[in-house]
């Protein structure tokens, strides 16, 4: 959520007013993130998020926007796409492919405690439900294609014992991309980036109110496993040393059987998913780091964090 185009207050008003949602009466960039132009829009008639999308094109981004409007169609709390006058949801800002959300209420909870994690997990798979009929088809774009054209790309910035990780752990999900377990996996729509800053909660720290996931821009067709993996290595973790939470991870994953119980293959596979999440943000986080684009606001992360977190889950493999 880097700024990489500037939009004027004279380009903003006259897309509130082509999009029938009053007179501008702030415009904000927000900080954080890295792959899109992100700002707070304030309007007469409420307040609303402008993505101009950077990196996503025309073809891909509908998959994006109409995943967002079915599920809030659906009763899950997302941003819901404001359609023009012609009904159009992919918009055109700067000579960007651009979409209006609403701005959902509440704010991120960076310290969270069981109950968000219990909340996290209901939620995601209420919207792994919603989403399971949804038409549209595109692949997760950072998935293991991605992943083998990548590290090759990142691997001169590394150590040779980091090297030595990398490219042991993308042979082992090479080889269990293969396997009949993971073919078994339930696949639909997944988020793919639910970290703590992508939810939203309002309420208080004893009976938090989840009030919505956002920035579905990484979402793809994917096993749900890898979406529940995600978030568990990032929910409910230590983040100074990586290591699994058994308390928050066990009340994500309890919240989210109440709605949809696990196979047989997901238990099965329940480790190789976190290590597989693990290393797809450690491999974009170096690529990020080392191969950064000029923004405005740009705030790359730290490429170690998930270098932990993926030794932590072979060193001490996690198990339903």
């Amino acid at each position: 959520m880097a700024v990489f185009t500037e939009v004027s207050e004279s380009t903003a008003q006259a897309l509130l007013q082509s999009l029938k949602l009053g007179d501008l009466v702030a415009l904000q960039g927000i900080q954080g993130g890295i792959e899109n132009t992100n700002y707070f829009l304030t309007s007469t008639q409420g307040e609303y998020v402008l993505t101009l999308f950077e990196r996503l094109t025309h073809e891909q981004l509908p998959f994006y926007l109409y995943l967002m409007k079915h599920l809030a169609q659906g009763g899950i709390a997302v941003p819901d796409p404001v359609s023009d006058a012609q009904g159009d949801i992919l918009l055109t800002v700067n000579d960007k492919p651009a979409a209006v959300v609403n701005r959902l209420r509440g704010k991120s909870e960076l310290n969270p405690n069981t109950a968000h994690c219990a909340a996290v997990g209901e939620m995601l798979a209420k919207m792994h439900w919603v989403g399971r009929d949804f038409a549209r088809q595109q692949p997760n774009l950072r998935g293991l294609a991605w992943w083998n054209e990548t590290v090759p790309v990142v691997l001169p910035f590394m150590d040779a014992a980091q090297q030595a990780l990398i490219q042991a752990e993308l042979a082992y999900q090479n080889h269990m991309a293969t396997s009949s377990a993971y073919a078994a996996l339930p696949r639909g729509p997944v988020h793919a980036d639910l970290f703590r800053d992508n939810v939203m909660f309002d309420g208080n720290a004893e009976h938090p109110e989840l009030t919505g996931f956002f920035d579905f821009y990484f979402a793809g067709v994917d096993t749900w496993l890898f979406d529940v993996a995600v978030c568990l290595n990032d929910w409910c973790i230590d983040h100074a040393s990586g290591q699994h939470d058994a308390s928050k991870a066990q009340a994500l994953l309890t919240a989210y059987q109440h709605i949809r119980p696990f196979s047989a293959a997901e238990r099965h596979m329940l480790n190789p998913m976190l290590r597989a999440g693990a290393l797809r943000f450690w491999t974009s986080r170096l690529w990020d780091f080392y191969l950064p684009r000029e923004a405005s606001m740009l705030q790359a992360h730290d490429p170690t964090h998930f270098e932990r977190v993926l030794r932590a889950r072979i060193a001490q493999p996690i198990t339903l």
